[in-house]
């Protein structure tokens, strides 16, 4: 039997997740206006608000360029390949119906994780397993085709090493335990 979360809870818990990478983004960027520099930990979790809610932006508007199905129906009806045998790409579709790609759950834990991937590396084995576990999940729920996650995957990442290389180039305290960006 699978569950699925009803469209208002899904809404309201991406809401609150958005809402509280967003507090904490503001309550930490007053903290640096204030002059004073933030400690590396603080740092660290400004840096995963800000890739969390760049990444979430993002992905939001490639789910309407790219529009592509569900693997299975979960919201009003919606085509999918598991019940009507619809697979594809529809640009700039719209709806919910065509939002499976890129990953937003990906998208999102990647965006946090390699942010403290890179700030904290004696941890990447737990990272690992927490991104593996998430994936396997979703592919597995038929939530998403394992395209959708490469693609939130790439999209969580990338975001969250060009946030990192921002903020030290800036002139900031480094946050990464090596130089990043520097090949």
């Amino acid at each position: 039997m699978k569950l699925a979360m009803s469209r208002p809870a899904k809404w309201m818990a991406a809401f609150a997740l958005t809402a509280l990478a967003v507090l904490i983004f503001i309550v930490l960027g007053l903290r640096a206006l204030t002059g004073r520099p933030l400690s590396r930990p603080e740092a660290v979790v400004l840096l995963c608000a800000l890739s969390l809610v760049i990444s979430s932006a993002i992905k939001n508007q490639l789910k309407i360029v790219f529009g592509r199905t569900w693997p299975e129906t979960w919201v009003r009806d919606n085509p999918s390949l598991i019940r009507d045998g619809v697979y594809g790409f529809h640009p700039f579709h719209g709806g919910a119906g065509y939002e499976s790609f890129p990953s937003g759950h990906t998208t999102a834990v990647l965006a946090v994780m390699s942010v403290l991937w890179i700030c904290y590396p004696k941890f990447r084995v737990l990272y690992g397993i927490v991104i593996f576990a998430i994936v396997i999940g979703l592919i597995g729920a038929d939530f998403h085709f394992l395209s959708d996650c490469i693609a939130g995957a790439f999209l969580g990442a990338s975001t969250g090493w060009i946030v990192v290389v921002l903020w030290e180039a800036g002139g900031h305290r480094a946050v990464s335990q090596s130089p990043v960006g520097q090949g």
